[in-house]
């Protein structure tokens, strides 16, 4: 296949697909039957409580677990059989933090750029040029340990973009950050879609975070209740808002479950 033609058949698969997946701890059922998919170019939400499953599904995609049941696929890569090419494809900004503050925030990067195989002057430029775009150019050389909770963010999400990932997770990204750094984080994210077509799905219990124009998953005890456009979520629970939808068909998922 010509590099063109290999382009062009990658722009046509999804950047995340899960199909069918399921996971236990032990007699717990954390997920069940979980489908979903992120198209390239796609900001998608994946909306439920805390406890909703939201950062199992996260562990299963990354292998942190090992999914036993369906398939998980990155760039149509399975994550299972084909690890390597399938995580190439990911960038990852995780819930808790996760950069070493001891180092300064341009080290960091370039750690993370050498463990994606890329030589230490290409990962030196490309860190430069991230931390360009974030904003944050001018805290190169500053230790992490001195940087804001929104600053820390906007760092790990440049980190998570160094390897040119199709795919993008990022598990309760804005938890702990005053209002203006999860706007500033938030906005950082969607130019991504728009500007480089990564695939994004972006987990939250915050129905502040949605666009009126999203994808949504909305995850509740380990089920997916709904997929698809926020109009048609609002539709379907005959709610006037998001809020009020989220609270309905959790509230039927409930009641279902009685």
């Amino acid at each position: 296949m010509t590099r063109v033609a290999q382009q062009s058949a990658e722009e046509t698969v999804d950047a995340l697909l899960v199909r069918s997946v399921s996971h236990r701890f032990g007699p717990v059922v954390a997920l069940d039957n979980v489908t979903l998919a992120v198209p390239r170019g796609a900001f998608v939400v994946l909306l439920g409580p805390n406890g909703a499953g939201k950062s199992t599904l996260f562990a299963l995609i990354t292998r942190l677990y090992d999914n036993i049941s369906g398939e998980i696929r990155i760039l149509g890569h399975d994550v299972r059989r084909q690890p390597t090419a399938a995580l190439r494809q990911l960038g990852v900004v995780f819930q808790s933090r996760s950069l070493d503050a001891d180092l300064s925030v341009l080290q960091n990067l370039a750690y993370h750029a050498a463990l994606q195989g890329i030589g230490r002057s290409e990962g030196r430029s490309l860190a430069i040029d991230a931390l360009a775009k974030i904003g944050l150019a001018d805290r190169a050389d500053a230790k992490v340990r001195t940087l804001s909770g929104g600053q820390t963010r906007r760092v790990e999400i440049a980190r998570a973009l160094l390897h040119d990932p199709a795919c993008l997770l990022l598990d309760e990204a804005t938890v702990g950050l005053d209002v203006a750094s999860r706007e500033s984080a938030l906005a950082i994210v969607r130019g991504l879609v728009k500007e480089r077509g990564v695939g994004v799905l972006w987990a939250t219990h915050l129905v502040d975070e949605v666009a009126s124009d999203d994808r949504v998953v909305l995850l509740h005890k380990g089920r997916v209740h709904f997929a698809g456009l926020v109009p048609d979520l609002l539709r379907l629970a005959q709610a006037g808002n998001l809020r009020g939808a989220f609270m309905r068909v959790t509230e039927d998922a409930r009641a279902e479950a009685a």
